[in-house]
């Protein structure tokens, strides 16, 4: 019952969010769709980016799950792009919000385990020089923030898995290639 009431809450939370700005939605807004009192509301989670919290690291968790290998580097951004447009205008009203952060920390998230995993299928068990490794999985893992957010700051209207095919064109093994120089030898 318990996780039924929370996942109602986040559920109530997410269609107001679709409807409207994240300023324009209040505890009472929530608790009067979802058909339980603020105490209930308040039992759950301890305020609104509480809640948001909750909302995104379920989703980044999700997302992970749902990507246990990659292949290719543009899978990694393309896992973050497709969760995003599943809630595309909650995603907006979260990411244009003073909440922005919390978004932003499930991003980083989403994008670190896609780049580790990717990584670890290009190199496949190799014995690797970490510090390197260390660097090139930030720069990857800080390149897929950037593309995911500057789409995400034109309000998701850039072709951005058009600008992912015509950058794996572009590329053609280049990243793989910085990987596989972090291999000891």
């Amino acid at each position: 019952m318990a996780n039924f009431t929370k996942k109602a809450i986040q559920d109530s939370f997410l269609k107001l969010l679709e409807e409207r700005p994240l300023s324009k939605i209040t505890v009472k807004d929530i608790v009067a769709d979802c058909g339980i009192n603020r105490n209930t509301f308040y039992y759950y989670f301890e305020d609104m980016p509480k809640l948001i919290e909750s909302i995104v690291e379920d989703d980044a968790e999700k997302m992970i799950r749902s990507y246990p290998t990659i292949e290719k580097f543009e899978d990694c951004l393309d896992a973050a792009i497709t969760l995003a447009l599943t809630k595309k205008r909650a995603v907006l009203h979260i990411y244009h919000s003073a909440n922005r952060e919390i978004y932003e920390m499930y991003l980083w998230k989403v994008c670190d385990h896609t780049v580790n995993t990717y990584v670890a299928s290009v190199l496949r068990g190799k014995s690797v020089r970490s510090g390197d490794l260390a660097i090139v999985k930030e720069y990857l893992s800080g390149l897929a923030f950037g593309i995911v957010s500057r789409w995400l700051k034109n309000d998701m209207n850039d072709d951005v898995r058009g600008m992912l095919a015509r950058l794996a064109e572009i590329k053609k093994g280049m990243i793989e290639d910085m990987i596989l120089c972090c291999v000891d030898a």
